[in-house]
């Protein structure tokens, strides 16, 4: 292959836009081959994107367009060092994560109308970073629940598209964080060039998994066989269901296993509407409840039958360098003037809020906010840099602190192509675990490499 043509490769979007632009713009009746994703991506991209990498691998096998078939992968490497307090003081730790994932476009190939299919593998090695913290809520979002080495099947799925995009159903072995509570997500609007290109690069998990959802819901890495349907009334309003395994609530590795039949359910229902104010601010706004089913057990002596909860996120776009705006053409669609540059920085935020009624699970209540500024520095338009807070109130049934808080800063700068570094700083002046652990600071090196 000519170098020429390696580097046009290379310089391929570098995010596929679902399940953030792309799942909005497909769900909610875009077109996703018409997005033009800007260079930003979240601190975890394992943890949020349905269509894994760039699609790099596939073009380099010069898969041709025709057979609809993408091949595309992210692989995730970092170290962190808890520099004092928490439960070991001066313990570093490394992690890694792969995900390797083909998307069929059967509509392409087969003729098949809004039908897509996709299958994914998730190798992960590593040590347990947030427990040498101290911490709950987990201020790195790659480690997850034992085992710490694993193999898996992480997706296998079906979708399909239905009424003009109005209806969608996914069903298979399926992440549900990417569709429910996910704040880290793009913010959807219909004008690419409008978009929140990833509402924050912040590494800890609570902006993946809203903490009163950790035990409940599946998720990165612990994927769960059911089904999701989408509902979108309007370009901008959507309506999400989701019913899934509910084992995750008995301490099972669903990731590692197959599907299971015995009463144990997750149901969630998720509504949410996006906007453009001033003509270039983006937002969104979501609010959803769901429901576990089964009996649940949680320390010695406590067991709940069933539990449930509620939670609301959004972000918005609260300043922004361009002067662009949106203008309307009288016939029902809008324009956007040209840019007068290539450079365009802004600052957005975001909020959230959970609750639940659990006696078992391991937090109660949670709200966490952050801001993210984007191409803030000149002549690095794709670099980001944002700070976040967590706060959690936790089950005093299992610990013997009452609240984890949590502070972090990162900056996210763009190396090239796919290729991004990541250094971040979380303060836990609470660690969750234990009362006598003391504050803890600890620090991250992250490299994200999307193929």
């Amino acid at each position: 292959m000519a170098e020429d043509e390696l580097q046009a490769l290379l310089r391929k979007p570098i995010l596929d836009p679902e399940p953030g632009a792309q799942a909005e713009l497909m769900d909610h009746g875009g077109d996703p081959s018409s997005s033009n994703i800007p260079d930003v991506i979240t601190g975890n991209p394992a943890a949020e994107n349905v269509l894994p990498g760039t699609g790099l691998a596939g073009r380099l096998l010069q898969l041709p367009e025709s057979t609809g078939l993408r091949l595309g992968g992210v692989w995730l490497a970092d170290t962190n060092g808890l520099l004092s307090g928490g439960k070991q003081p001066g313990k570093w730790s490394w992690n890694s994560a792969l995900i390797i994932g083909a998307n069929l476009d059967a509509e392409k190939l087969l003729a098949w109308k809004g039908a897509s299919f996709g299958v994914q593998f998730l190798q992960f090695d590593g040590q347990d970073t947030n427990g040498q913290a101290g911490s709950v809520q987990g201020y790195n979002s790659l480690p997850g629940l034992k085992p710490l080495d694993r193999s898996e099947l992480y997706q296998l799925w079906y979708r399909q598209s239905l009424f003009n995009d109005s209806l969608v159903i996914r069903i298979g072995k399926i992440v549900p964080t990417y569709d429910f509570n996910n704040v880290a997500r793009p913010v959807p609007t219909h004008d690419e060039t409008l978009d929140i290109p990833a509402v924050t690069g912040l590494l800890y998990t609570p902006v993946f998994v809203n903490p009163t959802l950790l035990g409940a819901i599946g998720g990165y890495y612990n994927s769960v066989y059911g089904f999701t349907l989408t509902l979108a009334p309007t370009r901008n309003t959507y309506l999400n269901y989701g019913t899934y395994d509910g084992n995750v609530a008995r301490g099972v590795q669903t990731g590692l296993t197959g599907p299971h039949f015995n009463g144990y359910y997750f149901n969630i229902l998720e509504a949410g509407i996006d906007w453009v104010a001033a003509g270039k601010y983006p937002g969104e706004f979501g609010v959803g409840g769901w429901y576990q089913t089964g009996l649940l057990h949680g320390s010695p002596g406590v067991s709940q039958n069933g539990t449930g909860g509620g939670y609301v996120f959004g972000g918005q776009r609260i300043w922004s360098s361009s002067t662009a705006v949106i203008a309307a053409d009288g016939k029902g669609k809008t324009i956007i003037p040209p840019p007068q540059d290539k450079h365009h920085a802004s600052i957005s935020m975001f909020v959230q809020f959970g609750i639940n009624n659990s006696d078992t699970l391991l937090v109660k209540d949670y709200f966490g906010a952050g801001l993210t500024g984007f191409g803030l520095i000149p002549l690095r338009p794709d670099d980001s840099v944002g700070v976040g807070m967590a706060q959690s109130w936790l089950n005093t049934k299992l610990f013997n602190r009452p609240s984890e808080l949590m502070f972090q800063g990162y900056y996210q700068a763009h190396l090239y192509a796919g290729a991004f570094f990541q250094p971040a700083i979380s303060y836990i002046p609470t660690p969750g675990v234990s009362s006598s652990f003391g504050s803890a600071w600890a620090v991250t090196f992250r490299f994200t490499l999307l193929f």
